[in-house]
């Protein structure tokens, strides 16, 4: 044999040896789930480019892909063609709402007595006749000539009254719109949901629904949250429409991941509702969020009633219309406001442009109606509603068969950890005999040898869960106790709390001073219920007043943030579940399609980033 032969030979020797030592360095690796065969840039694009954020709102559904600039906003509405011929027709109400005890011209507020009557415009307004601006309003009705089965987003909003189709609204006040009504049971709220969000994802981000076993979604849900509805809202995504996995988070969360705030006390103003909640380092702070059932819509009806005792020209206006209410959201936008230094008369104009019928110009003269309907966020009774709980606090849960892990476990096993604790601690106490301690430490030992050590961190880890969970010292409280709490809560939550004191009431339900004294000082509010110019100042003045003195001489300024960074706060939300698709500890809570047919609700437990 050669020489070069033999060389040869060693080569391949060796190159084997190093083969079986690289296999037996990999038999003690644990594999990742996703192992890293895609190079790190493109990996990144995948990351980005291949999951949807979605935002669902009570009157608006907000969704678009991470990478998107700004994401499509679509009303949050749907309309359903009748199976039968004269089948009657049902609607959801936009502006009416359930509980409401004001007639029309008969509003009295407190706002009322600081800014005016109202009435002296009235003779002026009733003279008012409308101009003709053109004979077609160029606004036409949708086109329903060939009967498709469902319409969403602007085509449902103008179908046309006339038409055989029902109108749904799947979200009503931040929660599905479950009720007795036609259309009204889970099952058909979730195939609305199913539908709009299927179709704007064809038509408005351009993915085909078989393509979306290759997209990973990001769902915002309010911060009170139904864990029934949470659950059924994953299936939907992950089991109907067919996504590979979902993260699920909450919106005041992503509200500051969106602002680039760490801490603030996050006031989202929506269309049907306002939610409160403290978040700090990414946390929310269970026992500070609230939730209050009124919004920018109430605000809306409030103006409608101030603008008829004014003499509103366009009689013709009605709550129960779909069109009107449209108009008069666009009149409060453009007219409201919440600076008190604009008083007196004003006279403005606006257009109503509906299909088949003219477009027509009217002149109106407004005084403090501008400013009063505003102000009812402030004063909550202003709108008129009685016999409706308008606030709520987080619940325990009642339970699911699906997580028998769930908080109930925890609190019941906490409970029988600390009695044996006390038992085993009285047992040490007691008096020993003489001649037993060496027998007994010879049996016990020492604790750290037994486990004892752990034993104990396992009881301050169920503490602080303990501590986590409203209620949670519920097991021990004695029946008594536990009555006069839940009447105390039942009480609270009938209360019609404003805007500034249901802030100072979410702030001071933190923990420490130290964690007041940062929220104070970063008062984030989104949502567009509150786009009202001089908002942030009157706001902000309201709470210097009211806040306890004691944190007035402490926190050295307290700051209202209406648009961090020039943003839209109506996106700020969405944004921040887009910045949450971009960040590496992500990895961790990604529910996957298989894990969740597997083990159902219990990977929420494990996987969300909030105390599920």
């Amino acid at each position: 044999m050669t020489q070069a032969e033999r060389e040869q030979e060693n080569g391949k020797e060796k190159e084997k040896e190093r083969e079986k030592e690289k296999e037996k360095e990999q038999r003690g690796v644990k594999r990742p789930i996703a192992p890293p065969v895609i190079p790190e840039p493109l990996q990144e694009q995948i990351q980005s480019n291949f999951i949807v954020v979605i935002h669902p709102g009570s009157r608006t559904l907000r969704i678009g892909r991470a990478t998107d600039t700004l994401p499509a906003a679509v009303p949050h509405v749907i309309a359903r063609r009748h199976k039968q011929t004269g089948q009657p027709r049902s609607e959801d109400a936009w502006l009416v709402r359930e509980g409401l005890n004001v007639k029309p011209g008969e509003q009295r507020t407190k706002a009322e007595c600081i800014c005016g009557t109202g009435l002296i415009c009235l003779s002026y307004n009733r003279q008012i006749r409308p101009a003709v601006l053109d004979s077609s309003s160029r606004v036409k009705w949708t086109n329903t000539s060939y009967h498709p089965e469902l319409l969403v987003g602007e085509e449902a909003l103008y179908v046309n009254p006339t038409d055989c189709y029902d109108v749904h609204w799947p979200i009503s006040r931040g929660q599905l719109n479950v009720h007795s009504g036609a259309a009204g049971s889970l099952t058909a709220v979730l195939a609305d949901l199913e539908a709009i969000w299927s179709q704007v994802i064809q038509k408005q981000l351009e993915i085909p629904l078989k393509d979306l076993k290759y997209y990973r979604c990001i769902l915002l849900v309010p911060d009170i949250y139904n864990r029934q509805h949470v659950k059924e809202l994953v299936s939907m995504l992950l089991l109907n429409m067919g996504f590979s996995a979902i993260i699920v988070h909450q919106e005041s969360v992503c509200a500051t991941f969106g602002s680039g705030l760490s801490s603030a006390c996050v006031v989202d103003v929506g269309d049907q509702k306002t939610s409160l909640c403290c978040v700090e380092d990414g946390v929310s702070h269970r026992n500070s969020r609230l939730c209050l059932a009124y919004g920018g819509s109430d605000v809306t009806r409030c103006f409608f009633w101030l603008l008829q005792r004014a003499g509103f020209p366009y009689r013709e206006c009605q709550l129960s219309s779909r069109m009107d209410c449209v108009l008069l959201q666009q009149l409060k936008e453009t007219f409201c406001h919440l600076d008190q230094d604009i008083s007196g008369l004003q006279d403005h104009e606006f257009r109503t442009r509906f299909p088949e019928s003219p477009a027509l110009l009217y002149q109106v003269r407004l005084g403090d109606e501008k400013l009063q309907a505003p102000m009812a966020l402030f004063y909550p009774t202003t709108f008129g509603i009685v016999a409706q709980k308008m606030t709520s606090l987080q619940h325990r849960s009642q339970g699911d068969p699906e997580d028998p892990h769930d908080e109930h476990y925890l609190l019941g096993t906490q409970s029988k950890q600390d009695q044996s604790s006390k038992a085993s601690a009285e047992r040490k106490s007691l008096p020993k005999p003489p001649g037993f301690e060496g027998e007994l430490s010879s049996q016990v030992g020492d604790p750290s040898d037994r486990g004892g050590t752990a034993h104990g961190q396992d009881v301050e880890l169920g503490h602080s869960q303990n501590d986590c969970l409203m209620g949670g010292a519920e097991m021990e409280e004695p029946p008594s106790a536990l009555l006069f709490r839940k009447t105390a809560m039942t009480q609270f939550e009938g209360k019609a709390l404003g805007l500034d004191k249901a802030i100072l009431h979410s702030i001071d339900c933190c923990a420490s001073d130290e964690t007041k004294r940062k929220m104070y000082s970063s008062i984030l509010v989104v949502g567009g219920g509150l786009l009202f110019h001089r908002a942030q100042e009157f706001l902000q003045h309201r709470i210097l007043n009211k806040m306890p003195p004691s944190f007035r001489r402490v926190v050295e300024s307290v700051e209202v943030i209406t648009r961090p960074k020039d943003m839209d706060p109506r996106l700020i939300s969405w944004k921040g579940g887009a910045v949450l698709a971009c960040l590496d500890t992500t990895q961790e809570m990604w529910i996957h399609q298989r894990e969740w047919q597997r083990f159902g609700v219990r990977m929420l437990r494990e996987r969300a980033a909030f105390v599920w």
